[in-house]
């Protein structure tokens, strides 16, 4: 179907499937599951679960597996443009001399798991994230993190950006409010063209090469939101 005639009459296009990931050439990339906890992130404990799932099911598969790291410098050296400061002058948000950048400890990285410090929201910039990445091999990323409209989202673009198929898994992300998190994820649908959106269970049972239901896109700017139907849409993705 032409995308000018198309897009306004198709809603979703859920997908069900057979075939396993390559396990040879996939990663799981896992953005800022920090201990910040100023943000008031929504759900973060149902995330947490979710992620240890998943987690557990690539060791057992031998994925790599990545987390980032947010860093704010308790010194402000490298701070963003208006980066929120506390009375005593120090950063708000992913201080580095708090705890506040630690993973929370239920999904703690062991000893041959990658972590990747960054300054910045994309996991992409002026990291060593893609160079890790490249060397391995690796061509697919099952992807999920905090926040889905701000780290999360900039990372998926830059992913995309440099030609790696991405696999949103949407029940481990999270944000400060469910409007961000739904719409975020639904401009990432629009706009990544190869992006697969999963929940847990089906991205398990995908990894295990068992039947699935995803989401995929089949033409740009698929999902016409508004306010009035975002919810609606936002839970008819795989399913």
């Amino acid at each position: 179907m032409p995308w000018s005639q198309g897009r306004y009459l198709t809603i979703f296009q859920n997908t069900k499937g057979v075939t396993a990931l390559d396990k040879t050439n996939t990663a799981l990339v896992l953005i800022d599951v920090q201990k910040e906890s100023e943000f008031g992130i929504e759900g973060v404990n149902t995330v947490v679960n979710n992620t240890e799932k998943l987690i557990a099911e690539c060791r057992k598969m031998g994925i790599p597996i990545i987390y980032t790291r947010h860093i704010n410098r308790e010194d402000k050296i490298g701070l963003s443009n208006e980066e929120p400061l506390t009375e005593e002058d120090k950063p708000v948000f992913y201080n580095n001399g708090t705890d506040a950048v630690e993973i929370k400890d239920q999904i703690k990285p062991e000893k041959d798991d990658i972590i990747i410090d960054k300054y910045r929201w994309s996991s992409f910039y002026d990291t060593s994230l893609d160079l890790m990445l490249r060397n391995m091999g690796i061509k697919h990323l099952i992807m999920g993190g905090f926040v889905t409209d701000g780290c999360l989202m900039t990372s998926v673009f830059d992913a995309y950006f440099r030609d790696y198929q991405v696999n949103l898994v949407k029940d481990i992300c999270g944000a400060t409010n469910e409007g961000a998190h739904m719409a975020s994820i639904m401009i990432m649908a629009n706009w990544v063209y190869d992006l697969a959106i999963f929940d847990t269970s089906e991205m398990i049972r995908k990894l295990n090469g068992e039947s699935y239901a995803n989401w995929e896109a089949t033409y740009p700017d698929q999902l016409q939101f508004t306010p009035e139907i975002m919810r609606q849409m936002f839970h008819g993705l795989n399913r």
